[in-house]
């Protein structure tokens, strides 16, 4: 009977298992893989410490800090496929046929981008196709870019690459814009930026990087070719939570509510940290902060219920 585990390998999943190591809780850390979203990303510029690295480095570097810790139970290529109530906590089958029990559980699984679908968006991934201005938007200096997207979301990757890119094009599939009228009020005004309705992206095309895409224009029917360096995908994201079931309170977008003060969900004993909650910002840094927070109050939880 572990008195915590952790599920997911990103910056929150890691950061959560090395604290949880040092403030000796008899923790696993069950994950898939190392290094959550960011591990396709060419040149990772705020992640906190370092100046620049690689989402592969990243990942290496999480790995390798959390394998260094003592006492904690790490349990990689796996992924939790059920999670049920127990008398005195939770118990977790995987999808390799193990089972967990526990008396508290963190959820770090993250969440994963909303994709088009279309041809392209894989095989240049990292290569000019984005799904984070926030993360990527310097990369893109002088360029001609493409934002896809009608929310807030694609509006703010359209401020933010402003910033840096010579030309935006934002695509909307609609007949308007969805997000908040005053960020659109200022986006629209800028000479750089020019939004193209009832349009819906095709296909992507590079070999090495991003050169093109084609997007039907759907006022005329016609097919057309826009010339841009970079893709950045902002349609929104959905979060890993299909093993949770109805164990805790999720918004109607399967985002798990969390009182943001110490991030435990509705459910007494489970937390949860990072894009898998309602928090709208989507960081890796936030992710580990989050999920420190978290491991702190664990440890009060287990103190008072379970260390008597």
């Amino acid at each position: 009977m572990y008195e915590l585990i952790i599920i997911g390998g990103g910056p929150g999943g890691v950061a959560a298992g090395i604290y949880a190591a040092r403030k000796k809780i008899k923790a696993a850390v069950i994950a898939e893989s190392f290094g959550g979203q960011s591990l396709v990303s060419t040149d990772i510029q705020n992640w906190i410490g370092t100046q620049s690295l690689s989402g592969f480095d990243l990942a290496q570097n999480l790995e390798a800090h959390l394998r260094a810790q003592q006492g904690i139970n790490i349990v990689d290529g796996d992924v939790v496929d059920k999670i049920e109530k127990i008398s005195n906590g939770f118990r977790l089958m995987t999808r390799k046929g193990k089972t967990y029990e526990t008396h508290t559980l963190l959820i770090c699984s993250g969440s994963r981008h909303r994709k088009l679908g279309v041809k392209g968006e894989k095989e240049l991934d990292g290569k000019g196709v984005a799904y984070c201005s926030t993360c990527d938007a310097p990369l893109f200096g002088e360029k001609t870019v493409a934002v896809v997207g009608a929310g807030n979301a694609g509006l703010e990757a359209v401020r933010d690459l402003l910033m840096y890119a010579a030309k935006v094009y934002m695509l909307v599939r609609s007949e308007r814009i969805k997000g908040d009228a005053i960020t659109f009020d200022r986006v629209q005004k800028d000479p750089r930026v020019e939004i193209l309705y009832q349009s819906e992206v095709q296909e992507i095309f590079g070999t090495t990087s991003v050169t093109s895409l084609k997007y039907l224009d759907k006022t005329t029917g016609a097919v057309k070719e826009l010339k841009v360096e970079g893709v950045f995908i902002e349609i929104g994201s959905v979060p890993n939570v299909e093993f949770l079931g109805d164990l805790v309170e999720k918004t109607p977008y399967n985002e798990v509510v969390v009182n943001h003060a110490n991030q435990q969900t509705s459910q007494p004993g489970i937390w949860a940290a990072g894009d898998v909650t309602l928090s709208p910002y989507r960081q890796n840094n936030i992710s580990a902060g989050d999920a420190i927070k978290a491991i702190l109050n664990i440890q009060e939880y287990l103190n008072k219920n379970h260390r008597l």
